[in-house]
């Protein structure tokens, strides 16, 4: 996965706007790795600074039998990604990946919740030796778990976007330091629970600003009503890397043409 901000960049040591994807502020590149029948099979989403003009953000998948990549519909935000429990809305460390222009929201309170926060990736990521199974749970000694003040909203699309759309309720658990959403239950057209997804978001320090929020370490959803789950872990690797942020990325990932535009998707296969 490699996450880049095109705009509005306020880390240490980058432009402020970069120039490989004209016009938008954020984009999204994910390649699939295994099993080997769907090695280079990879996910690009564009986000746009202008979200009225561009209510959805446009969204590409490189197909390695084709030998090319297709644009997906800018409203199939409920298409799952790679056949994970995460829809292309889901798939964030926020808890949430949608367009403020076509969403709303509504303030539900506050909370104290129990969260993992200060990470100790060489006990996490061993799956399924790591985890409390069969929920895939996180064991107490991946970390130091406290109690966060949370906010508690419910995120919706507006009247006038809301039909045919997968959500009728996102409730998100919301880090009122970070403002990262920790937990999130998602409620099917109906108003029926049909999802919860864990965000274990980790703090730590990130190069040149110091201690703050990193990233999203691991991730566990589960679909209830289908009786199916999937774990994510960042540091579900042999050499528990983790996530790498700016500087500390290898300098190939600077690519933002390779990693974050259409026709960066055409060098897969190179």
């Amino acid at each position: 996965m490699v996450y880049r901000w095109s705009d509005y960049v306020t880390d240490t040591g980058f432009p402020e706007k970069e120039n490989y994807a004209p016009g938008t502020w954020y984009t999204e590149w994910i390649m699939q790795e295994t099993p080997e029948q769907a090695r280079y099979t990879a996910s690009l989403s564009l986000y746009f600074s202008n979200q009225e003009a561009h209510a959805y953000p446009d969204s590409y998948v490189f197909v390695p039998s084709l030998r090319r990549s297709l644009r997906l519909s800018t409203t199939a935000r409920c298409a799952p990604l790679f056949g994970w429990e995460w829809t292309y809305d889901d798939a964030k460390f926020n808890g949430f990946n949608g367009s403020t222009s076509t969403y709303t929201g509504d303030y539900l309170g506050d909370r104290k919740m129990l969260n993992l926060t200060v990470f100790d990736g060489s006990q996490g990521g061993n799956f399924p030796a790591g985890w409390d199974m069969p929920l895939g749970f996180p064991k107490p000694s991946w970390g130091k778990w406290e109690l966060r003040s949370t906010a508690i909203d419910d995120v919706h699309r507006i009247p006038s976007e809301a039909a045919g759309y997968c959500y009728a309720d996102r409730i998100l658990y919301a880090d009122r330091e970070f403002w990262s959403a920790n937990w999130v239950d998602l409620y099917d057209s109906n108003r029926k629970l049909w999802k919860s997804i864990a965000y274990l978001n980790e703090v730590g320090d990130v190069p040149g600003m110091g201690h703050q929020w990193k990233d999203i370490s691991e991730s566990m959803a589960w679909d209830l009503q289908n009786t199916h789950a999937t774990i994510w872990s960042s540091y579900g690797n042999p050499w528990k890397r983790g996530v790498y942020l700016n500087f500390n990325a290898p300098k190939e990932y600077m690519d933002g043409v390779r990693y974050g535009s259409p026709a960066g998707l055409m060098q897969i296969l190179r």
